[in-house]
């Protein structure tokens, strides 16, 4: 019998924590089973020349909430440790955790390298807010890594990755774009919001930083935002104490423990998101209505192999396309009657929206095209409410077409 200890499951992981694995933690004399709020703006130094030692980073101690807090840390711990990364750092939203990545590799006059098919808020910030401050973006179709080599430059600085994106479901082979970008000394960031770390773990796939907006599955119940940043201890501690320092895309302490809180059930919420968008995706192939299904648990998926290899399961999101086209798909989404018509995703409501007018308005008609948003594609968010329901509300809607 080994005597190597067992390291413990997901799930015990997700409700315990990283603290299972270390025994000194025990020692706290506060011991609460659920992490505390500490909600303080600021903390206070022993004395004079303790706050000078914090301020020269020879302390760890805490001094003002914009750049940590003891619940905050607690969740940038747990991520770190969930993502296999050695640090991670919170953020206010999804959109900070993006802005603070693309700051904290880029400046002035360098350049990225994306896929073409990204959450649209991220899209405006790459062709929009970017250029203004003189950083370039180039788009590519990202189901084929050689793309990426072709548009890297001697000015690039990050390769940005949405996998599966949204809300095509394309996906990128994660570790053949890392060992491209990593001949030429650039690191990958992968937006790894629709897997989890349940699902996906891209640092493990050869990737260096990996974004979430924890807003979606982390958070799980569409009653906070956030967004959260896992890699290497010194990229975070710059992320931390240059951009965040200054642009100030901060979390509270109390939207973070609602995601320590959400952790807690993530993978019993997944395995059931996944279980009944299997079932979701299946009954819609066969409506006669539907035209297209992309998912990437059906086999009819193009990468449906890519997904079963670099993924530990295929998610709870699914696009689709109505016969009639888009008036037919606007019939839909105007008559479900359990389904909620709303952006986000990931929560335990089942959603339903229009990308092409919605998420991803920021897309012109040309570009909806070249990065294969159909006018007509709805995208759906599978919900944890009886799965039969989710298909009978379904049923209905198409029946109104």
């Amino acid at each position: 019998m080994s005597s190597k200890q067992r390291e413990p499951g997901f799930s015990t992981l997700c409700i315990h924590g990283k603290k299972h694995l270390d025994k000194h933690e025990s020692d706290r004399p506060i011991r609460a089973v659920s992490t505390p709020i500490f909600q303080s703006s600021t903390f206070a130094f022993e004395n004079v020349a303790h706050g000078a030692a914090v301020f020269r980073g020879e302390d760890p101690s805490y001094v003002y909430t914009r750049l940590g807090n003891p619940t905050q840390t607690a969740l940038e711990t747990e991520l770190a440790y969930l993502e296999r990364g050695e640090a991670a750092l919170a953020l206010s939203s999804g959109m900070a955790a993006a802005t603070t990545a693309v700051l904290t590799c880029c400046r002035h006059g360098e350049h990225i390298v994306s896929g073409d098919t990204l959450y649209g808020g991220t899209h405006q910030l790459f062709t929009q807010t970017l250029p203004r401050m003189g950083i370039e973006v180039t788009e590519v179709p990202a189901d084929d890594p050689q793309n990426f080599a072709n548009a890297i430059t001697d000015k690039t600085r990050l390769i940005y990755l949405e996998s599966p994106a949204n809300p095509t479901l394309v996906l990128t082979d994660i570790g053949a774009v890392a060992e491209i970008a990593h001949a030429k000394g650039i690191p990958v960031l992968v937006d790894n919001t629709f897997c989890t770390p349940y699902l996906q773990n891209p640092l493990e796939l050869g990737a260096d930083i990996v974004l979430h907006s924890a807003t979606k599955y982390i958070g799980g119940h569409g009653d906070t935002v956030a967004g959260i940043l896992v890699g290497k201890q010194d990229w975070i501690m710059t992320a931390r104490m240059e951009i965040l320092r200054d642009v100030g895309g901060c979390i509270s302490p109390f939207n973070a423990w609602l995601l320590l809180r959400g952790l807690k059930t993530l993978p019993v919420r997944m395995d059931r998101h996944m279980e009944s968008a299997l079932e979701v995706a299946q009954f819609l192939s066969y409506h006669p209505k539907v035209s297209e299904v992309i998912y990437p648990g059906l086999k009819t998926h193009p990468q449906h192999d890519l997904a079963a290899r670099q993924q530990r399961g295929f998610g709870g999101m699914i696009s689709f396309m109505v016969e009639g086209g888009r008036a037919a798909g606007e019939i839909v989404m105007d008559n479900v009657k359990l389904c909620t018509l709303a952006v986000s995703l990931g929560d335990v409501d089942t959603l339903i929206e229009h990308p092409a007018s919605m998420t991803h308005s920021t897309y012109g008609e040309d570009e909806l095209r070249t990065v294969g948003i159909d006018p007509a594609m709805v995208r759906l968010s599978v919900g944890l409410e009886n799965v039969k329901d989710i298909i009978a509300d379904l049923r209905q809607a198409l029946a109104k077409c």
